[in-house]
C-alpha cells in the first residue's frame, strides 16, 4: 500500500536521492519509518537492503566474510557490501543499536568519499549513483542510552517524523484494515489521549502501528476492548496499574 507523508518528507527524500546525501529518518516507534523507505525504494526502482541493528552485530556481519565451504574459502559479501556494489538503497534500522566498529566502516559510505573500505579483501568500493544511505533513528527511546554521535549525525540529513494528525492517522488505518471510519477515529483519539498521559511513564506510546495491529483484530470480530488491551496496553507495559489505567480508557471509549 501506498505510504501517506504527514509532511514534505517524500520531496526531501526525492532531492537526497538526486544529490547523493545519506537521510536519517527520526521519530518514534511505529511511526512509519520503514514504510517510508519501502515506498521510496520502490518509486526510485531500486533494490532495498535492510539491516536490523543490534548490539550483537559486527562490522563482518555487515561487510562480509571468509566461508569455508568444501574445502575452499570463499568470500561472502555482507548486506552493506552487497547493496554498494548493486548501487541498492542501505536500511539501517534503529542504527542507534549499532556497535561503534559498524559505525565507523559506514562513516565513508556517509561522506563525499561515499566509499565502502573491505580490509579482508583490500578493496574500496566506490558506491554507484543510484546507491543511498538510509538510517533511523529514535531519540525519544535512546535518550539517556545510547545516542548518535555528531560525528555521525554529521553525515546524514535528518528528516523528523512523527504521529500524523488524526483525520490523516484514522485514514491510514482504515486503509491499512479495512476498518469503518468511527472506530478508527475512536481508536486514533485513544491514541492521542494516552499519548498525553506522561505520568503513565510509558517507555513507548501508542504507536500507529499498534493501532493497526489493533484494528486487525477487530476487523476479524474481536471484541474492540479485548482488541485494544493484547494489541495495545499489554505490548507497552507491564505494570499492573498502567495497564487498568490505559484499559479504562478503553473502556470508556469503546
Amino acid at each position: 500500500m501506498d505510504y501517506q507523508p504527514v509532511g514534505q518528507e517524500l520531496e526531501v527524500f526525492r532531492h537526497c536521492y538526486r544529490n547523493q546525501l545519506p537521510v536519517l529518518l527520526k521519530g518514534p516507534t511505529g511511526c512509519g519509518k520503514s514504510r517510508l523507505v519501502e515506498h521510496m525504494a520502490t518509486e526510485l526502482g531500486r533494490p532495498l537492503v535492510t539491516v536490523a541493528c543490534n548490539d550483537e552485530t559486527s562490522a563482518a556481519d555487515l561487510v562480509g566474510r571468509w566461508l569455508v565451504r568444501g574445502g575452499d574459502t570463499v568470500w561472502q559479501d555482507g548486506p552493506v557490501t552487497r547493496a554498494v556494489r548493486t548501487g541498492a538503497l542501505l536500511y539501517l534500522d534503529e542504527v542507534a543499536e549499532a556497535r561503534e566498529d559498524v559505525v565507523v566502516v559506514l562513516h565513508p559510505l556517509g561522506d563525499h568519499r561515499r566509499q565502502l573500505f573491505v580490509d579482508r579483501t583490500n578493496e574500496a568500493l566506490v558506491a554507484p549513483p543510484t546507491f543511498m544511505l538510509v538510517a533511523s533513528f529514535n531519540p525519544g527511546y535512546r535518550r539517556g542510552l545510547k545516542d548518535l554521535k555528531p560525528s555521525t549525525r554529521q553525515r546524514f540529513v535528518a528528516i523528523a517524523l512523527g504521529y500524523p494528525e488524526p483525520s490523516l492517522e484514522s485514514a491510514i488505518v482504515q486503509q491499512e484494515t479495512g476498518l469503518d471510519k468511527g472506530p478508527c477515529d475512536r481508536l486514533v483519539s485513544y491514541a492521542r489521549k494516552v499519548r498525553t498521559l506522561s505520568e503513565l511513564g510509558l517507555a513507548e506510546t501508542v504507536s500507529t502501528r499498534l493501532l493497526v495491529d489493533a484494528a486487525r483484530l477487530m476487523v476479524s470480530g474481536l471484541n474492540p476492548r479485548i482488541a485494544l488491551a493484547v494489541g495495545v496496553v499489554h505490548p507497552l507495559t507491564d505494570d499492573p496499574e498502567t495497564a487498568r489505567t490505559m484499559q479504562d480508557i478503553a473502556d470508556l471509549m469503546f
